[in-house]
């Protein structure tokens, strides 16, 4: 029998690239087809997402003909309640043979593995989760040891299958060793590290695929199976941008946007002036969120980049969507050590507007720039291109002693700011940057503090 795997991954809700998918998908689909995906469907910087606790994520792959999908790391950034709740509520199955409760319990609404009938074909579907590190323990989840997961799911399912598919979004490495170490797996779609292979590569008679993120590509295998033996006929992976969008996918966007905004566009505070941004030069909206920082985890300091923030608010009124928008990104406040002359070299770097525009995206940031450091508790004294000192509470930096620093994971593992990095006693907090903006708006003191300069050109 012929079967055809038709696979995404990392779509990050990049949902306008989906709808191109379903027309390409529905072209291609027949009876011998399967559509899976291999994690980071459902990325909360969406405002869809963040109005219906995920859901729309879940109608919009039960709506695009999705067989199932394996939960990657933006999955779990909503924590435990929430991936139950998309879980319980989404038609497809949401797979992960690793990924359990912090008691160690199995979550019952997340599937381990699944086996579909394609015309008397049996088809074992195995998903596995990647570890999200120190932020496992903050949002409810664990993780088992993948190898042994995924074999646990092979063995109990032994002569109830066919085909053996692992999705996995556990990154390339970790699929290469599983086709290693773990027979009996036909077949690894994979995600996590944005791969866009040109054909796949197969590691002891396993066939492993991956295609690229965002949306833009749709991975297409066509095997065929013989007596329990898998040969690949077609791998590749097809440019989706040049495709038309389905108008049901729009539909659907466009009806969980509604929904999102009738309850994320309520009002929560007022403020009384205009809180502008600026990506180079220091602002009020990214001063008030050092502020923020500084105050909840009381440290010397609070340091933030102007690149987690998209832009300011009007004074007004002020709805969560408006917070969503402006910081979507799902870093969270990070409490660590640093030495002065690690400090010192950053502010340095910062200002040279080169740093400023490098590009933001990464490591959990969907800002379009790193942008200026700004900080608390702290005045910055310069010429315009060098540091000429900087005060911590009235007190000149020592470069060797050792200060505590509010701020994000972002810049604690140096992204944009390399020497930010060398730090130690890094402590996450489970909140987010915008749960911090939204709580301290409402405190008008630190709103008026926020116009308050700290980098002085001398």
């Amino acid at each position: 029998m012929r079967l055809t795997i038709l696979h995404t991954n990392d779509i990050h809700s990049n949902f306008e690239n989906l709808a191109k998918i379903v027309n390409q998908t529905n072209e291609w689909r027949d009876s011998n087809t399967l559509v899976l995906d291999a994690g980071d469907f459902a990325d909360f910087k969406r405002i869809e997402l963040q109005g219906t606790d995920g859901l729309a994520a879940m109608e919009l792959l039960d709506s695009a003909g999705y067989d199932a999908l394996t939960i990657g790391n933006n999955e779990l950034f909503q924590g435990l309640d929430v991936l139950r709740n998309m879980a319980l509520n989404a038609k497809l199955p949401l797979l992960s043979s690793n990924l359990r409760s912090l008691d160690h319990s199995e979550i019952s609404e997340v599937n381990k593995s699944i086996i579909i009938n394609k015309n008397g074909l049996r088809i074992l579907i195995i998903g596995a989760s990647p570890s999200i590190g120190p932020f496992n323990d903050l949002l409810g989840f664990m993780l088992v040891d993948y190898l042994e997961a995924v074999q646990n799911e092979i063995n109990k399912s032994q002569n109830q299958y066919d085909v053996c598919i692992l999705v996995s979004h556990l990154g390339m490495d970790k699929d290469r060793e599983i086709a290693e170490k773990i027979c009996g797996i036909d077949i690894i779609i994979g995600g996590h590290f944005h791969i866009l292979m040109d054909q796949p590569e197969i590691v002891n008679r396993t066939i492993i695929h991956t295609s690229g993120a965002q949306g833009e590509h749709i991975g297409k295998l066509v095997v065929e199976v013989t007596n329990n033996q898998v040969q690949l006929i077609e791998g590749m992976n097809y440019s989706i941008l040049h495709r038309e969008e389905s108008a049901m996918i729009k539909e659907l966007i466009k009806q969980n946007k509604e929904k999102a905004i009738d309850r994320l566009g309520k009002p929560f505070c007022r403020i009384n002036k205009n809180l502008w941004h600026d990506v180079v030069e220091e602002n009020p909206m990214t001063n008030l969120l050092a502020d923020a920082l500084q105050d909840f985890l009381e440290c010397d300091l609070g340091i933030i980049n102007s690149g987690v923030i998209n832009g300011g608010i009007k004074k007004g009124d002020v709805s969560r969507k408006k917070i969503i928008e402006l910081c979507p990104s799902p870093l969270n406040p990070t409490r660590f050590k640093i030495q002065g002359k690690d400090l010192w070299e950053a502010l340095q770097n910062s200002l040279d507007t080169d740093y400023c525009y490098a590009d933001g995206k990464g490591a959990g940031s969907r800002g379009k720039y790193v942008g200026r450091l700004h900080v608390s508790g702290a005045v910055i004294e310069h010429d315009g291109r060098n540091i000429l000192n900087v005060y911590i509470h009235g007190t000149r930096l020592n470069m060797e002693q050792w200060y505590t620093v509010a701020s994000s994971d972002y810049l604690q593992r140096g992204s944009g700011y390399e020497s930010l990095a060398r730090n130690q006693d890094e402590q996450y907090s489970k909140e987010y940057l915008r749960d911090i903006l939204q709580e301290y708006l409402k405190n008008e003191v630190l709103v008026d503090k926020a116009f308050v300069e700290r980098w002085i050109n001398q």
